[in-house]
């Protein structure tokens, strides 16, 4: 992406963002200027944020399944993304977004309970939208990310497991990485070489993958864990181009590392500079350019924001929501 332009080529750059404030909004990337609002009434999160229960694949020719369709959380954007942010150990700090003054909005998670509800589950379906099969899991789903090889779908929940689902056998494995820590973001490069997820207690664990080509089934290797924020991390993303790995956390940054090593390469921050201002409230999502050169953040004070990632510069402002700011979708990829 040009920062300067709103294009590339002749494809528009689209930049959605949506909130606690029930609206979607559309923008202008090169500009700032909101230029559709859609109403909705409940909140609604973009994969790959955490998903609602229930998520849906449409097919590709030959064995392999086509991308996720975007589906609205009924109960809510996140309504279980942050199992500990009432009882858990990690902070006695309800979550800001609860708290705070800059949305008045709780989670759903907190004010919609959801007694006798049958295990929470994901539902492969096809184009016409009929459920193919259900995968069933022990705890809330948190997050779901479709493996490059659109033939496995890896699944985070509140439990602290992580699922490899195949959807061509409709085997699954799991690995743990902290027992009773939510898992609430896992992503995998464009290369399919390294797996990351993200949790409750700040951390972030990188696996490197084998396999996963023809009949194989992906082998997760571990690879680093990085104590990346001392709060809840929200969101992780690796760049397009696969050599960048961002993490969005309660802790008001997000930090961006070099997949060489793993090593931090730029923190961006809301945090204020002036000691009597209140907190700015969360970081909670965010979405590389097309060549990993920019970054979008969504956060709790309302904005979204465009940043340069090798300087950390403030680009640009999206202005317009009126609550905080939780998801976005961005893609600036000229299409083939």
């Amino acid at each position: 992406m040009n920062a300067a332009q709103g294009t590339v080529g002749s494809d528009p750059v689209i930049l959605a963002t949506a909130g606690y404030d029930h609206t979607v909004r559309f923008w202008q990337a090169h500009s700032g200027i909101c230029t559709r609002t859609v109403q909705h009434q409940d909140s609604v999160s973009f994969p790959p944020s955490p998903p609602p229960r229930r998520l849906g694949a449409g097919p590709a020719s030959g064995p392999r399944l086509g991308p996720l369709l975007l589906r609205t959380a009924l109960n809510g954007a996140r309504s279980s993304s942050l199992p500990h942010s009432v009882t858990g150990p990690i902070t006695s700090e309800p979550p800001h977004s609860v708290t705070g003054p800059i949305t008045s909005e709780p989670p759903p998670s907190v004010t919609d309970p959801i007694p006798s509800e049958p295990p929470p589950s994901l539902c492969h379906r096809s184009r016409n939208l009929q459920c193919q099969r259900i995968f069933q899991v022990n705890a809330p789903i948190n997050c779901v990310c479709l493996h490059p090889n659109q033939a496995e779908l890896i699944v985070g929940d509140q439990s602290g497991a992580i699922h490899i689902w195949d959807l061509k056998t409709d085997h699954n494995e799991q690995l743990i990485p902290e027992p009773e820590v939510s898992v609430n973001s896992v992503h995998i490069d464009p290369d399919a070489s390294y797996m990351a997820a993200v949790n409750s207690s700040g951390n972030c664990y990188v696996w490197n993958l084998t396999g996963g080509i023809g009949e194989e089934v992906t082998q997760l290797i571990p690879k680093t864990k990085i104590p990346a924020h001392n709060r809840y991390a929200l969101q992780c993303k690796f760049s397009p181009d696969s050599t960048l790995l961002a993490t969005c956390s309660a802790d008001q940054t997000c930090k961006i590392w070099r997949t060489s090593n793993f090593s931090l390469m730029t923190e961006l921050s809301i945090k204020s500079n002036n000691p009597g201002e209140t907190s700015r409230g969360w970081m909670w999502d965010c979405a590389f350019s097309g060549d990993s050169q920019y970054i979008v953040t969504a956060s709790s004070d309302n904005l979204a924001r465009l940043w340069c990632v090798e300087t950390g510069e403030i680009k640009r402002e999206y202005s317009g929501h009126q609550k905080a700011v939780v998801c976005l979708a961005f893609n600036d990829s000229v299409l083939g």
